[in-house]
């Protein structure tokens, strides 16, 4: 005879502390927590990552979302940054020569300023220089001597015609315009009456005349625009030398100020070279004096000589750290920005926007893995910088034909930073397999643990975990049993009475409901009522989809039963998820068995809705009936199992102890008690194996047998594997207190049998056989009268 299993205390169905473990009254007794609770692992491994500085060990942070992975990665190494050196600016400046390639300079933090000061100052200068410096009286002088002999050379030409003129009896007549020949009698010029009145013989030899004077002036003044170009030559070149002169010493503050940066300086002679061409064009041209605004000639300026400054750190802030939400090309490697200009589109290199690469140059650089392998082209492109260490800003648009205007090519700057990847375990395994990059980039690892040992250290630390939020937002402090009650709810959320939960973020949130709840009751600290009410609260919110199956158990849409008994029928567990809660449902598993030589078959898995888990259950079914029964002749049933009233996907193996006793019970026609419901695994040896979702499972059946009334026999069999893992709820333990519900825990199938059936299950002898009357012994007698009846036929 066996022993039938005994439910368990309530002091087991939950997680408890006492209060002789917190060693305060209120959270304003503690001091903040400093650094991330549990993750000695990660702690030491983001320290070495960050220690390592040769190529490669760049680090990838994985974990579950909520762990704190995220801001205990960017407070570390923020706090490292701090105690590096401040890396150089750069700044991207006109290339003179070549506009569309514009150049980069890389500055010091403090000479970055001095440098775009000076720059401007000598922007105040040229435009307080020019054009005043061409009035001064000695440019004047040498500009009325080139004026002079163009002149002297245009006059010399019109004198040797007016005095052949003169000869012949012409008056020669000058305007700013036109140069025009009249007639003359006794040197008085004719008008047309005049002239009228002359014989046809004399007015024939003026037209003559005439004719050949205006050859003659064309003759003398055919090298005429010889002489203007030689003329604005020099004065071309009077300009330049006049506005050469004036710019070297508005240089010479630049050249001290950077006589040690041979970049610069090379720079500062460019822009030498092409200062007086500038100052030509945008201050000194007479068709622009009138007409251009002090702005708009400021603004010509700054275009084309102030740097752009691509990355700003203050001289004693230490190594960047970046953090860059939207990872997107642009946002990683800058853009060049266009605008329209008379329907075109135009840039310079003031229309280059850095990106996040630029600004963690010299640092660290933290991105979620998971929207950099979405984003389109941004992970080649980021490994390419990684390996080259050069930051190039290229648009890779242009190279698939979408982007098709001229665009700038700016200066390659050397890059050195530490990319520091946040993301899942299955990005990091999967980055792993497929990518070679991957493993030769990126050999520091940070595992976060999703789970934390509950002990006196950690229960300390997690109080003052607490605190630190408290005191971050504004909230009130927790009492005693406020603290014990998140404990509690943490275990809860790892599903382990002697763990906590690392996904802090959720906890947080709690916290932040029940200081709101605690706010509307107007009491001064948060207590274990509050954490309640906020958790009543949240599945009150989030409980529309499983208030509904409720109703429908109640009204008897859905069947299932909590009392009397059924036979090749049993009441299973499942867990739903929706969105970020989960609640626990019973379901009715049916079984029917006869004669024939399918063997257990799925309905789940003939009609496509059983998943692989799932089916890997139905077979293991098939391996322990086989072992265990049929050692002395062949299996030869057809069983059919199904889940009823499913119409979804069904998946998990945790309904195969449930499906096995109820196949068991269709083959011996032995009554199943509807008043428990079973969840657990089984393998081949009958042995029960954990699953997940226990504490909600429970919670389930608990409510359909609570809503119809409870009888002190109805409860939940659970694999004696998951009894570490029960934080039920206040509601269930009372009642297990109370002995109105029962959880009993089964290491093997038999015991499972005992309950479920009310038999003696039985157990086997040195050579395999049962007791007679046993449940065991009544399976070999019906399978073999099966076997036999295959024999006959």
């Amino acid at each position: 005879m066996t022993q039938k299993p005994t439910s368990i205390p309530h002091s087991l169905a939950t997680q408890t502390i006492s209060n002789d473990s917190l060693k305060f009254n209120t959270t304003a007794d503690l001091e903040p927590f400093q650094g991330v609770l549990g993750q000695e692992r990660a702690v030491n491994a983001i320290q070495f990552g960050v220690a390592m500085e040769r190529p490669g060990y760049n680090i990838f942070v994985m974990g579950e979302t909520g762990t704190g992975r995220s801001s205990y990665v960017q407070d570390y190494l923020k706090s490292e940054a701090k105690r590096q050196a401040t890396p150089d600016i750069w700044c991207y400046v006109n290339n003179f020569k070549n506009p569309r390639e514009p150049r980069a300079l890389s500055l010091h933090p403090d000479e970055a300023s001095l440098f775009r000061r000076l720059v401007n100052e000598l922007i105040d200068q040229l435009l307080a220089t020019f054009p005043a410096a061409l009035e001064h009286p000695a440019y004047q002088q040498k500009k009325s001597a080139i004026d002079y002999v163009f002149n002297r050379r245009y006059d010399k030409a019109i004198e040797a015609v007016e005095r052949e003129a003169h000869k012949r009896g012409v008056a020669v007549y000058r305007d700013s315009s036109a140069i025009s020949f009249t007639p003359m009698r006794d040197g008085k010029a004719l008008d047309e009456t005049e002239f009228a009145q002359l014989s046809e013989e004399e007015r024939d030899t003026f037209h003559n005349d005439i004719g050949e004077l205006e050859q003659m002036l064309s003759e003398h003044l055919s090298e005429l625009p010889q002489w203007k170009r030689e003329s604005s030559n020099d004065l071309r070149n009077l300009n330049r030398e006049t506005i050469r002169e004036a710019i070297t010493p508005l240089l010479q503050s630049i050249r001290e100020s950077f006589s040690d940066h041979q970049p610069v300086i090379e720079y500062l002679d460019e822009m030498e070279e092409y200062l007086p061409s500038l100052v030509l064009e945008e201050l000194v041209e007479e068709r622009l004096m009138d007409l251009r605004e002090e702005f708009a000639k400021r603004s010509s300026l700054e275009d084309a000589l102030l740097p752009n400054i691509a990355t700003h750190h203050n001289p004693d802030s230490g190594a960047p750290v970046v953090y860059e939400p939207h990872p997107s090309y642009a946002n990683l490697f800058g853009r060049i920005e266009y605008v329209s200009d008379q329907g075109a589109l135009v840039t310079n290199y003031h229309r280059i926007a850095p990106g996040a690469l630029h600004r963690a140059n010299g640092g660290y650089l933290i991105l979620d893995a998971e929207k950099v392998l979405s984003e389109p082209m941004v992970w080649e492109a980021l490994k390419r910088a990684l390996q080259s260490h050069e930051l190039k800003m290229e648009s890779p648009y242009s190279e698939i034909g979408l982007f098709n205007t001229t665009s700038l090519v700016p200066a390659v700057i050397p890059l050195e930073f530490k990319l520091v990847l946040i993301g899942s375990r299955n990005v990091y395994y999967l980055l792993q397999q497929y990518d070679d990059d991957f493993r030769r980039l990126f050999r520091s690892v940070v595992d976060f643990d999703n789970d934390i040992p509950l002990n006196e250290a950690h229960l300390d630390a997690y109080a003052q975990l607490l605190k630190s939020r408290v005191t971050e937002q504004g909230y009130s402090d927790l009492d005693r049993d406020a603290v014990a009650r998140m404990v509690q709810h943490s275990a809860r959320l790892a599903e382990q009475q002697d763990v906590l939960s690392a996904c802090i973020g959720d906890q947080f949130d709690l916290l932040a409901e029940a200081d709101f709840i605690r706010k509307l009751a107007q009491d001064e600290v948060i207590t274990r009522t509050h954490i309640d009410r906020a958790l009543s609260a949240k599945q009150e919110r989030t409980g529309r989809v499983y208030d509904k199956l409720f109703e429908q158990m109640l009204e008897g849409t859905v069947l299932l039963e909590t009392s009397g008994t059924a036979i090749g029928k049993i009441n299973g567990l499942t867990v739903m998820s929706l969105g970020d809660t989960s609640f626990g449902s019973p379901a009715r598993i049916t079984a029917s068995v006869y004669p024939g030589s399918k063997g257990v078959v799925d309905i789940e898995r003939e009609v496509a809705l059983g998943q692989a888990i799932h089916s890997k259950g139905v077979m293991i079914i098939s391996g322990f009936l086989g072992n265990r029964y049929a050692q002395k002749f062949p299996l030869a049933i057809s069983a059919h199992i199904a889940m009823e009233q499913s119409y979804g996907y069904v998946d998990g193996d945790s309904a195969s102890m449930a499906e096995l006793i109820c196949l068991i019970s269709a083959l011996t026609h032995s009554p199943i008690d509807q008043s428990f419901a079973i969840t657990g695994s089984v393998n081949q040896y009958g042995e029960a194996q954990a699953i997940g979702g226990v504490n909600e499972k429970i919670e389930g059946f608990f409510r359909l047998c609570e809503a119809r009334g409870l009888t002190g026999s109805q409860g939940v069999i659970i694999p004696h594997s998951n009894q570490h893992n029960l934080v039920l709820n206040d509601e269930v333990v009372r009642a297990i207190e109370a002995g109105k519900f029962h959880v009993y825990c089964v290491r093997h199938v038999d015991e499972a049998m005992h309950l479920l059936l009310n038999r003696e299950p039985g157990i086997a002898d040195n050579e395999g056989n049962f007791p007679e009357g046993t449940v065991n012994g009544d399976i070999i007698k019906r399978l073999q009268s099966i076997a036999d009846l295959g024999k006959k036929d």
